[in-house]
């Protein structure tokens, strides 16, 4: 993908909700001989361009793959450095998030994050509440296997209390039960670095989605960038298996 001025008009039949796995920070900084702390705040600086582009697209909903369970398993100062990114950006950001009309949803397991974050995170997410331009829902520890067993505790325990028949659970209250109830179907997940698969991101939401992985390092992913892939999913035909 090629990248260029941006058009700033909606794309005809783009994607309403995309979710993007944010992938190529380490490498990005690798390539440059930098600290791979450097490519995690050029990743934030994509960040901050992909949420000012999508209304602009016509995304209603954006979602960002921003820590996963797994990531505990890296070297402990990259997961330090990582944390104290989030913290600092949850103030720096918050006030552009709110004047440009975004409101802040969290899936994954993210209460067990640092208590200061879950502070400043339910912070975020009050006072952007009633903003509506964008639903931008940031996955923090967050991963796809653990949002479907915690869902199907929920109901296990709903049925134990007796508030619901086992036999009534179909898709629809497992759906309900997920992080991403309050959410819309997801379009399109994007994932950057040319790396072709799902990393338990999203599993359940992904059955109908469109997949596109693209080879640019998340650091150089740009409004261009998001439009091109809102024109790619509009050049395909979506049949939910019916054909």
């Amino acid at each position: 993908m090629a990248a260029e001025q941006d058009s700033g008009l909606p794309v005809p039949g783009g994607p309403r909700h995309v979710a993007i796995i944010m992938d190529g920070n380490g490498r990005w900084a690798e390539q440059r001989r930098l600290p791979r702390v450097a490519g995690h705040r050029a990743g934030v600086d994509a960040v901050r361009r992909v949420v000012r582009a999508a209304p602009e697209i016509g995304i209603d909903t954006l979602t960002l793959y921003a820590f996963s369970s797994e990531n505990w398993r890296r070297p402990a100062d990259e997961v330090s450095d990582l944390m104290s990114l989030l913290r600092h950006h949850l103030v720096s950001e918050l006030d552009e998030l709110n004047s440009n009309g975004a409101r802040i949803h969290l899936i994954g397991d993210w209460r067990r994050l640092r208590p200061e974050i879950v502070e400043r995170l339910e912070h975020a997410v009050a006072v952007t509440r009633a903003n509506s331009r964008l639903q931008l829902a940031v996955a923090l520890n967050y991963g796809a296997r653990d949002e479907l067993v915690r869902a199907a505790r929920h109901l296990a325990a709903e049925a134990r209390a007796g508030r619901l028949d086992p036999a009534a659970i179909d898709e629809a209250l497992l759906d309900g039960a997920l992080d991403t109830a309050a959410l819309p179907p997801v379009d399109l997940i994007i994932r950057t670095s040319g790396e072709q698969r799902m990393s338990n991101f999203l599993l359940w939401q992904a059955a109908y989605a469109e997949l596109l992985f693209v080879p640019t390092l998340w650091p150089d992913f740009d409004a261009a960038r998001l439009r091109e892939a809102a024109q790619a999913f509009a050049r395909r035909e979506r049949r939910y298996g019916g054909r």
